[in-house]
C-alpha cells in the first residue's frame, strides 16, 4: 500500500508542480532500484527530453526522514528541463524502499552509490558528472556519500548536519521537543533498525537523555566532520545552506565543518527552521535556496560561467530579506563588541550591566530548576515565525530573577546590525554535580519587551559541587537588524521546556568574574 500510494502521489505531484515543464523538457517514470544489498528502493527518475543525446550531468537526491521520493519532484522536473539527469528516491527504511532505518548507517550511504551504478546504466548520465542533494537527513546523506564516493563532484546539503553529537547533544543537551518528533515520523512512516527502536523506547518511557546517549557510540561514522579530509582530498564543491533556528540541526556546527573546508564552498543562512526555508523549492516553486543549488551544480557540474566563484563565499540574510556577503567566517565575526558582565543589583529584579570596563571580584546566585519567562520557543513553530519576523517574546523586567541572572547594555539610540555568533565565558560554581544553563540574547524596547535574538543551552555534568569552573558558550548565530531605541539583554537560566534539564530544585549556581579571568559576551555588532 505505501509503494502504490508513494507512486500516485509522486504523479500527482509532478503533473501539478511540472507539467509545463515535462510537456518539453523531460520524462519521467517511477523506478525500483536495487540498493547496495538488493533492497529496492522507489524512486522517480527524471530524464531530458528533446535535449540532444547526452549524456548529462546526474543528479542524485534522497529524500528527508520520513519523506517519500515525491519530496524533490518538483524541483527535478525544473532541473532536468533543464539539462540534469535527477533520481529522487526515498531512503531505506521508509515508505516504499526495503530495508530498515539505520540513522545514516553505512546501508543508507552505500544505497547512494548504489543509485549512481544504476543511473549509470539505465540512463545517459555522464560518469564525470555526478552531484549529490538534499534536504535534513538527505543532505546528510549527501555529504557521508560524498566522502566514500569519490565520483560525487558536488553536493548542495540543506538543512543538513555534519555532527551528529552537536546536534542532537548540543553542549550535552537534548532537545526533547525534537528527539521527540523524529522517532514519532520514524516509526509512523518507516520500519526502524534496531539503534532507532531503542531509542524510541527510551523515549516512550521519557528517558530523552539515555535515548541520545545510547546512539553517542554510533554518531561518529554518521557525521561527515568526521570524514571531511576526504572531501578535501576528493576536491568536492560544497555548498552547505541551513536556517538560523533550526531546531534539529543548529547553524554552528555548519559552521565548524564549513571552515574545515578546503575545496569550491559557500555557506547560506536565512531565517527559518529546520527544512522550512527550502522546503517551497522543492516542490519546485521559486526559492533563493534552490536557485543558489541549480546554479552551484550548473558552475560545477555543467562547467558554466555563471559567477559563482566570485560571488561571497559566505552570505547571511536577516530578518528583513537583506542577503549579507562575506569573505569567510573569520570576517563575520571580525570586530566583534566585548562587554564585561557586571554584579546584578537592584531588590526586586536585580540586573547586570553589560559594560565596556571590565567588572571582576563580584559573585550572584540563582535557584535551579526554577522556570522563568525566558525561554527558546517551541520547535519548528517559534523558528518559522522568525522568518515572518515574529521572534520568541519575554516581558524582561517580568522574568523571575530568583530562577535567572539578567544583564544589559545602555539603550541604543542608532540602529545595530547584529550578524554571527555571539559568545558567552562565565564562571560558574554549581551547588550539585549536574545543572543545565540556558543563555538568551534579547533586544529589548523601552517597556521591557524582549525579541529572542539567539540561545544555546550547556549541561555541566559530572561537575565538583562548589568548585568554580569557566564555561565557555556560543550561542547561535544570527542576523538581526535591531532598530534605534533597543538594548541587549542577557538572561541566563536553568529550565527550557525544549530542551531537557539536568537542574533539580533545591540547587543553587553562582555566577561570578574573577579578576584573572573576567565574565564577558563578545557580540558581533556593527
Amino acid at each position: 500500500m505505501r509503494k502504490l500510494s508513494t507512486w500516485l502521489l509522486s504523479c500527482l505531484l509532478l503533473a501539478a508542480f511540472a507539467a509545463p515543464a515535462f510537456a518539453g523538457g523531460f520524462s519521467g517514470s517511477y523506478q525500483r532500484i536495487p540498493g547496495w544489498d538488493g533492497a529496492e528502493m522507489g524512486a522517480f527518475v527524471m530524464v531530458p527530453k528533446d535535449q540532444g543525446p547526452g549524456p548529462f550531468p546526474l543528479l542524485v537526491m534522497p529524500a528527508s526522514w520520513a519523506a517519500p521520493n515525491l519530496e524533490y519532484v518538483g524541483r527535478g522536473g525544473v532541473l532536468a528541463s533543464k539539462g540534469y539527469v535527477v533520481v529522487s528516491y526515498t531512503s531505506r527504511g521508509f515508505w516504499d524502499s526495503a530495508g530498515k532505518i539505520d540513522i545514516a548507517g553505512p546501508g543508507t550511504v552505500e544505497d547512494v552509490s548504489a543509485v549512481i551504478d544504476w543511473a549509470l546504466a539505465h540512463t545517459p548520465a555522464d560518469p564525470n558528472k555526478i552531484g549529490a542533494s538534499g534536504i535534513s537527513y538527505g543532505a546528510g546523506i549527501s555529504l557521508l556519500a560524498a566522502e566514500r564516493d569519490p565520483r560525487i563532484k558536488s553536493v548542495a546539503a540543506l538543512s543538513g548536519w555534519a555532527d551528529l553529537e552537536a546536534s542532537l547533544y548540543a553542549n550535552r543537551t537534548v532537545s526533547q521537543q525534537g528527539a521527540a518528533l523524529l522517532v514519532v515520523a520514524g516509526a509512523l512512516t518507516g520500519r526502524p533498525g534496531p539503534e532507532l527502536a531503542t531509542a524510541t523506547a527510551r523515549i516512550a518511557l521519557g528517558d530523552f537523555d539515555g535515548a541520545v546517549g545510547g546512539l553517542l557510540p554510533i554518531v561518529p561514522e554518521r557525521s561527515p566532520a568526521t570524514g571531511v579530509d576526504a572531501l578535501n582530498r576528493n576536491g568536492t564543491s560544497v555548498l552547505l545552506a541551513n536556517a538560523f533556528n533550526d531546531s534539529l540541526f543548529p547553524p554552528g556546527q555548519f559552521i565548524d565543518f564549513y571552515n574545515r573546508l578546503s575545496g569550491p564552498k559557500q555557506l547560506l543562512f536565512s531565517h527559518g527552521d529546520h527544512a522550512t526555508v527550502e522546503a517551497p523549492g522543492a516542490l519546485g516553486l521559486p526559492n533563493e535556496i534552490y536557485d543558489a543549488a541549480g546554479r552551484w551544480f550548473d558552475r560545477h557540474l555543467k562547467g558554466i560561467a555563471n559567477g559563482v566563484e566570485r560571488e561571497s563565499p559566505v552570505r547571511l540574510k536577516s530578518q528583513g530579506g537583506d542577503w549579507r556577503g562575506y569573505a569567510d567566517w573569520n570576517a563575520v565575526q571580525r570586530g566583534a563588541t566585548v562587554f564585561a558582565l557586571s554584579r546584578p543589583s537592584g531588590l526586586i529584579a536585580p540586573t547586570g550591566n553589560l559594560q565596556s570596563q571590565p567588572s571582576t571580584g563580584w559573585n550572584h546566585s540563582i535557584l535551579t530548576g526554577l522556570p522563568t519567562l525566558a525561554d527558546s520557543g517551541v520547535a519548528f513553530v517559534s523558528g518559522f515565525l522568525q522568518s515572518v519576523q515574529v521572534a520568541p517574546q519575554a516581558s524582561i523586567p517580568l522574568v523571575a530573577r530568583a530562577g535567572a541572572a539578567v544583564w544589559q547594555t545602555p539603550m541604543s539610540w542608532t540602529g545595530q546590525q547584529l550578524s554571527g555568533m555571539p559568545q558567552l565565558h562565565l564562571t560558574v560554581t554549581p551547588s550539585q554535580s549536574e545543572v543545565t544553563l540556558f543563555a538568551y540574547l534579547y533586544s529589548v524596547d523601552l517597556l521591557g519587551n524582549g525579541s529572542l535574538l539567539s540561545h544555546k543551552p550547556y549541561s555541566l555534568r559530572g561537575a565538583r559541587a562548589g568548585v568554580a569552573q569557566a564555561v565557555d558558550l556560543r550561542l547561535e548565530a544570527t542576523s538581526w537588524d535591531i532598530p534605534a531605541g533597543r538594548r541587549l539583554v542577557l538572561v541566563v537560566d536553568t529550565t527550557d521546556p525544549r530542551y531537557t534539564t539536568a537542574s533539580r530544585i533545591g540547587g543553587t549556581v553562582s555566577f561570578s568574574s574573577p579578576a584573572n579571568d573576567p565574565s564577558t559576551l563578545t557580540v558581533p555588532l556593527r
